[in-house]
Formats: structure tokens, sequence, C-alpha cells
């Protein structure tokens, strides 16, 4: 297992009081072992402990090849799992369980009474993934590169007479020449009046000229996730989009200048959303401002108006605005950021210069 992270954890879960979690998130898991597995619906999980005697409970169905550095508890289909979990915790300490653990699994244990109470202690997890370490930093700058190349593969996409799906089919295949191992989330592709809605999802509409060109796009490498938003025109923009775009990129910039590290993520969300409002676009901008991102997409943690959690070096998460105008236009900004020591670095390195595709 990865013993700092491990370290972390239980430092996270000694501040709550206390000393045993039973971890079902696979992805979690993933973040500790190296090891990822789907389990559908058998029990599956890891039990961390403050007096080291930790466990890794699988089924003989699973494929576990790797050494993890942990014990590993092998159980049949027809063995009664949680008499078995219940066997490796410590009755006499509370038991701090997953925010996922389905009560089919939990309700036996406290039936049994395999712990003195039962505790979501999912925030020990959650808090200790949303600061990355080097290793998870530097597999984050990779993810955002091949984003970058894409985004300029994606746009010689667009030509009179394609459809977004048309579009959207053709990315997968750009992703994994360019290295990655697939997308982290279906791609968005919006042309005009399309994108005012913040999660389009592509189909059948023709590009047309003077249309808003949105992409909103992520692939994974190496376990991590990347994500970016790019919006461009075909052939021209009306002086009203161009100010939309311009608002938007204004927005984002502002927000970014702001990072560092003890300053409340609320007043990133503020300082974009404030901006917008000012220009006259503030209800259409109707949503937050950012949202963390790592192993998965969307991660615990967010940068909205009411999240007051102080920016802390290794965290990454999103700056996102947009404006969003039914049955016209539709612009969203979006650059991955890594608090440092000091500021930010943009992980996104594509231009936010106002494009115009010919």
């Amino acid at each position: 297992m990865k013993e700092n992270r491990v370290e972390r954890i239980m430092a996270a879960l000694g501040e709550m009081g206390v000393s045993q979690m039973l971890i079902i998130d696979p992805m979690s898991i993933y973040y500790l072992t190296g090891v990822y597995n789907d389990p559908h619906e058998r029990f599956y999980g890891l039990l961390l402990r403050a007096d080291g005697k930790h466990a890794y409970f699988l089924n003989n169905l699973f494929s576990i090849p790797q050494e993890v550095g942990v014990e590993k508890v092998w159980y049949s289909d027809t063995d009664p799992a949680m008499e078995i979990v219940a066997k490796y915790l410590d009755s006499t300490a509370p038991l701090g369980v997953d925010k996922d653990l389905k009560a089919r699994f939990l309700l036996p244990l406290m039936e049994m009474k395999a712990a003195t109470g039962f505790v979501n202690t999912s925030l020990a997890i959650d808090t200790v993934r949303g600061i990355k370490d080097e290793e998870e930093q530097e597999k984050m700058r990779v993810s955002s590169h091949i984003n970058d190349m894409a985004m300029v593969e994606f746009k010689k996409l667009i030509h009179a007479g394609v459809t977004e799906k048309e579009v959207a089919e053709q990315m997968l295949k750009i992703y994994l020449d360019l290295g990655a191992d697939g997308f982290s989330f279906e791609p968005l592709v919006a042309f005009g009046p399309n994108a005012a809605d913040p999660h389009h999802g592509p189909d059948d509409t023709v590009l047309k000229e003077g249309d808003v060109v949105l992409f909103d796009v992520g692939c994974i490498k190496d376990g991590y996730c990347s994500d970016m938003t790019r919006s461009f025109y075909y052939k021209t923009v009306s002086e009203e989009h161009k100010n939309i775009y311009n608002i938007v990129r204004a927005a984002n910039e502002a927000a970014i200048a702001k990072i560092k590290p003890g300053v409340p993520l609320m007043e990133l969300d503020n300082t974009a959303r404030n901006l917008i409002t000012e220009k006259g676009y503030g209800p259409q901008f109707n949503h937050r401002l950012g949202h963390f991102i790592g192993l998965a997409e969307h991660e615990f943690g967010d940068v909205s108006s009411v999240n007051t959690t102080p920016a802390v070096p290794g965290m990454i998460f999103s700056i996102e605005p947009g404006i969003y105008v039914a049955g016209d236009t539709g612009v969203r900004v979006e650059d991955l950021v890594l608090v440092t020591e000091d500021g930010c670095e943009v992980l996104n390195h594509y231009s936010k210069e106002l494009e115009i595709i010919e």
C-alpha cells in the first residue's frame, strides 16, 4: 500500500476520534493500493486500523495478482462475508464507514455489534484525496497536456455540414492516438443555441455559420483525469457574442488570479460571479465555478459561493465560468488549476483567445 497516503488518512481519522475504517469505494481503494476492481454486487473492502492490522477483503472471483502490502482475506459466494469482516474489526471501538457502504452490508455488522458505533468518516479520505501529492500532480499535468493536444485536433473536425454527433464520434480515436487511455467523461459538443445548455449531449444538430462551437472534453491517462472547455465560433461572430465571450474569459482569468493558499474557495466563485453580474449576465451564470478532480472527473469538494474551505497547496480543481442565453448561445471557458505554495499553476495551455474557425 501507499503508506504515506494511509498515514494521512489515519491522522484524519484520529482527529475524528476513530481508530478503524472500512473503505468500500473502489477508487479510494485504488488510491491506496494501486489495484482497481469493480465488485458489482459482491462485497469489496479495505479495513484500515490504527494498530496496523489492516485487511483487504476479496471475493474468490476477483483477480488481484499484485502484492499490495496488506493481508488479503478471501471469501466465496457462499461464505457469510460480513461475519468474516466482523472478525477483523475491533468490537470495543467505533467503526468508521464509507458513505457508500450499502445497507445490506452495514446492517449485519450493526446487528452483530461488530463495533461500539458506526460513523460516516468519508471526509477522512475525501479531504486527503483532495490534496494531490507530487506523483499525482505530475500525472494530472500529463493528462491535461494530452487534452491540450487533443483540442488542436478537435478544432480540425469542424467544417460545413458536420453534426455534433459526427464530431464527438471521432474524439476517442484522437485521444487514444495521443496516448490517452480513454475518456474521463463523455465529451460535450454543442453548436449554437445548444451551448446554452451546460450539459448538452451531442446530437444531430448541423453546424451553421455564426454558431458557437463548445467543446467540454477530458481524457484519462494512468488513472488521472483531465477536463477543459473551449468555445470557438464558426466563420463569423456577432459583436454581442464576442462581448459574451470576452466577459467569460475575463471571469475565468480574474478568478485564477485570486488563487493562493488560504483564500476561501467561495472568494474565487464570488470574483467570477460578480464580474459576470456587473456586466448584466448574472442570472445566465447558473452553476458553481468549479469542481475538484483527480482519479474521478468530479471528486469531493467544489468552488462555490458557499464553500468557506481555504485553498491548500496540492488542491486541483476547475475554474469554469459560463454565460448561457437560452435560444441563442452559450460560452464556457474552463481550466484546471493546481494550488501552489505562492499561487497556482494552470494545467491547461490551450489558448483562450477568441478563435474563429474558417
